[in-house]
């Protein structure tokens, strides 16, 4: 708990990934790789010698300076940095002298490690390092390289099933060889050169697990004030992440549940290194609207940069940072120290916590002005927008578990409005979700209740928000749902489906009412398809809907993501 003290507090950190394979910005022999950028060497099979020769003998960032990109991460609004000190490709971004492959080897004869340390501390920002602990194309005997090693396992073949490593014993005295050789005496070495805040590792299935708990022993040895925070990469046994937080999927839009401490590490575009033909970044608008959903779940947001070759940043990726950095000088304090809520679902945005204060994140201002805070049995000592603290919120108790503010006709941010509440003779909320009677809603599946054994989620992709391993009728979905009039809706069903002969049927019950839906073959790649299910009619008061099996073709049911009420 004092080792993430810090962390839990700061909740936005910036993400970095540059190295060699940031020159070529994604092209290799003029022709475009797929996949991240910074994965060229496997995409395209680079050999290690011209490698070498054509990336990183050359590689000169002339136009790097350490205290721009701190700069650049402090008018976002973060609070730690994470930079790739080595990646997937074994090329140590510092002088190394326990594993000397390292960026004395380039014409850039300087340490971009140390003068991002130096510029953390002027900033005040925690630092840290991205170390490719587990996958290495360098190094013979570490998995990966399986184009100038034949015999490694290597590639995207070491897919570290639950029984692989007891199946390639033979491979065994190779991989210790590697972490002892290279992996612990870098890491050891970063800690000791750097005095790094921050560990961030990768990919800890390519490796068998006694390794990776061998790498975290030594981290520990070689930090006796035991103040490091190690991510939930290093070492994973099954779903349990052996280190102090949990990550979830990359680039997520979309956050399933997930006990105590995790952090999501999205992209300004969709690739984490620079690349040339990406060049579609996400508006400022995602991320205001990420940061504090992963907050009022209990989660950070490290958001990544990739810099090009020459060290600077894309004025695009600066513009993205700078308009979050704006929002958060304004509402910050509804994101730095605050928790999850124990609220329910809100149909306008999401909740936040910190002490007493609670801060309505309000995406979609209501047209009447008027905002109902559903389940909020506390008491409400006083409100105020926090872009203006002289506009007083007018607030009323409708009932037992719900308020009603009245609102200014205008948000103050057409983004994410966010409105501080004081909360007086603290209650447990109303866990019941009010449904807004005047509104479509959106019912996802990662905000549903998950019944039978088995069921797991997407990473949170956009299409990937679903619930899958939904295999027979044992397993459901559930929402517990309130509305404070009746009302009708038209029913919808969001999914798409992971085996490419996955059909099958299924029943939408909702306060009693069955709708039942055929579906076909919907591959995710295309997107969400949308099924019309039927209209309902829902009482005044509590009832429950369900999304369950009847029967299905192929691998498993539809990979189902939101049922939809909709006013038509």
């Amino acid at each position: 708990e004092q080792r993430m003290s810090w962390y839990n507090e700061s909740k936005f950190g910036c993400f970095i990934h540059w190295g060699p394979y940031s020159v070529p910005e994604g092209l290799w022999k003029k022709k475009m790789q797929s996949g991240y950028t910074e994965h060229l060497m496997r995409k395209a099979r680079i050999p290690l010698e011209e490698y070498k020769k054509e990336l990183i003998l050359p590689f000169n960032p002339t136009e790097f300076d350490a205290e721009e990109w701190m700069r650049h991460a402090s008018e976002a609004g973060m609070r730690y940095f994470v930079i790739t000190a080595k990646h997937h490709d074994g090329f140590a971004m510092y002088p190394s002298d326990a594993y000397p492959y390292d960026i004395r080897l380039s014409k850039f004869q300087k340490d971009p490690m140390e003068a991002l340390s130096r510029a953390a501390k002027k900033y005040g920002i925690k630092f840290g390092f991205y170390y490719s602990h587990a996958f290495d194309w360098e190094h013979p005997d570490a998995p990966g390289n399986d184009w100038d090693y034949p015999t490694n396992p290597g590639g995207d073949k070491l897919v570290g099933g639950k029984n692989w490593w007891l199946e390639r014993k033979d491979f065994l005295a190779n991989a210790e060889k590697y972490v002892n050789e290279k992996s612990i005496p870098q890491i050891q070495e970063l800690i000791r050169k750097y005095d790094p805040d921050i560990l961030w590792f990768d990919t800890p299935q390519k490796l068998p697990l006694y390794l990776n708990i061998r790498i975290l022993e030594a981290i520990r040895q070689a930090d006796p004030q035991n103040k490091i925070v190690v991510n939930g990469r290093l070492a994973r046994f099954g779903s349990n992440n052996i280190g102090d937080y949990r990550n979830t999927g990359d680039r997520s839009a979309f956050f399933f549940p997930t006990e105590g401490a995790w952090e999501s590490i999205p992209t300004t575009n969709e690739s984490y290194g620079y690349s040339v033909v990406d060049t579609v970044r996400k508006p400022v608008s995602f991320f205001v609207q990420l940061l504090p959903s992963a907050t009022s779940k209990g989660g950070n947001i490290l958001m990544n940069v990739g810099p090009m070759g020459n060290g600077r940043w894309d004025k695009r990726d600066i513009e993205v940072f700078q308009g979050i950095g704006q929002w958060l000088k304004v509402n910050g304090e509804s994101i730095y120290g605050a928790q999850r809520t124990n609220l329910p679902i809100q149909p306008w945005g999401v909740t936040t916590l910190k002490g007493d204060t609670l801060y309505a994140h309000v995406f979609h201002w209501p047209a009447d002005g008027k905002l109902i805070i559903g389940g909020l049995r506390s008491d409400i000592g006083k409100g105020w927008l926090v872009a203006d603290k002289k506009a007083a919120i007018r607030f009323k108790r409708l009932n037992a578990d719900d308020y009603e503010l009245t609102l200014p006709a205008n948000a103050p941010d057409s983004m994410n409005s966010v409105i501080a509440l004081v909360l007086n003779n603290r209650k447990v909320p109303n866990p019941i979700r009010l449904i807004d009677h005047k509104q479509s809603n959106t019912l996802y599946t990662f905000d549903s209740e998950l019944q039978g054994r088995g069921l797991g989620y997407g990473d949170g992709k956009p299409n990937r928000n679903y619930v899958t391993k939904w295999k027979n009728t044992n397993q459901w979905m559930k929402w517990n749902l309130r509305s404070s009039a009746p009302v009708e809706y038209t029913v919808y069903l969001d999914y798409n489906t992971q085996g490419k002969n996955d059909t099958g049927t299924v029943v939408v019950e909702i306060a009693g009412q069955k709708l039942e839906a055929n579906y076909s073959t919907y591959p995710e790649q295309k997107g969400t398809n949308s099924l019309r299910l039927g209209k309902v009619k829902l009482p005044k008061g509590s009832f429950e809907c369900s999304l369950k099996g009847k029967q299905y073709q192929g691998s498993q049911y539809m990979t189902p993501i939101a049922v939809r009420l909709e006013k038509e």
